[in-house]
């Protein structure tokens, strides 16, 4: 276990952000008096973009989660979708000797390197939602990709009685939830008499799925689903869709469910389901507590999702086994 900070932590703080790659989106959690008594421990926190909103809502998890314990204390670094920039942020942590690292990596090769170092340098390192290559790292935490995607497909099924043209809009498939999402779905649909008429990667983001929509509905006259990655990639496909007045004629399935979005969707009967893809974040400082107390924690732990549909979505959903 890496032991505590020899340097005041306000100096500590001071070098990181000193340190090149330090912009205007990296944020601390405020210090106050008390903060500067009792903070033990200063985690560093890299996400890999703040442009999805369940990135946004899995950093303000893991902040309501820190504000808890105040002898904690969290740096948040923007990586902007960059990998390159990601991987300069790890290695400022590790060179900063924060007692603990959280990364939610873009891409999976890039980052392994730098976790792999910051690890063998006695750091904890907690990978957040997407997974890095082998196993030089304390903990993973994340729900299963490859069972929503297969759920999501075996889903469909049933409500398209196993016949249709289907879209696929895939998250970015250099990253390892977008991987899994789309074996999964493959999985779940087989046998089935659906045919994947257009695919395409759409990076996670909406405006790339509404563009990758736009060429789908071009092409086809004949859609009967869109299943995206994410909300925000069946969001963007819907509006294309509702930009030519075929929206009534489509089902739109996403995956991710936060409150505020996809749920809100389901409600408005825009997506007729959302398959929830829990950020992680307040297990994540759970699971960082324990390790910075020395305790043991699972090198795997895998979150619980559920499927909201406007039948079910009043009972808040239903499990996924």
């Amino acid at each position: 276990m890496k032991k505590t900070l020899l340097y005041p932590i306000t100096f500590g703080l001071v070098m990181l952000c000193s340190l090149p790659g330090c912009s205007k989106q990296d944020q601390a959690r405020a210090p106050g008096p008390q903060a500067e008594t009792t903070t033990r421990w200063t985690i560093g926190m890299s996400q890999c973009n703040l442009g999805e909103p369940w990135r946004v809502q899995m950093n303000q998890d893991i902040r309501m989660a820190a504000e808890e314990h105040p002898e904690l204390r969290v740096i948040f670094k923007d990586s902007q979708n960059d990998s390159l920039k990601q991987r300069a942020q790890i290695e400022e942590f590790t060179s900063a000797g924060v007692d603990l690292i959280i990364v939610s990596p873009k891409e999976a090769a890039p980052l392994t390197p730098p976790v792999a170092e910051a690890f063998d340098k006695g750091i904890p390192v907690i990978v957040l939602d997407r997974r890095v290559l082998g196993d030089r790292y304390t903990c993973f935490i994340g729900a299963d990709n490859k069972r929503i995607g297969k759920a999501a497909g075996e889903w469909i099924v049933k409500r398209l009685g196993g016949q249709g043209n289907l879209v696929e809009l895939k998250g970015l498939m250099t990253s390892t939830p977008g991987q899994d999402r789309h074996s999964g779905f493959r999985e779940g649909i087989r046998g089935s008499g659906l045919e994947i008429i257009f695919e395409a990667d759409m990076k996670w983001l909406e405006p790339e799925a509404r563009k990758e929509m736009e060429s789908a509905l071009a092409r086809f006259d004949s859609i009967d689903l869109v299943y995206a990655h994410n909300d925000p990639g069946a969001h963007g496909a819907y509006l294309a869709a509702l930009a030519t007045g075929r929206e009534k004629g489509i089902v739109f399935v996403g995956i991710d469910a936060l409150s505020q979005e996809g749920r809100i969707y389901v409600r408005q009967g825009i997506l007729e389901a959302s398959f929830e893809y829990p950020t992680g974040g307040r297990e994540a400082i759970r699971a960082a507590l324990d390790i910075l107390n020395g305790k043991p924690v699972d090198k795997e732990i895998t979150l619980p999702s559920r499927v909201f549909t406007q039948a079910n979505i009043s009972e808040g959903g239903e499990w996924i086994q």
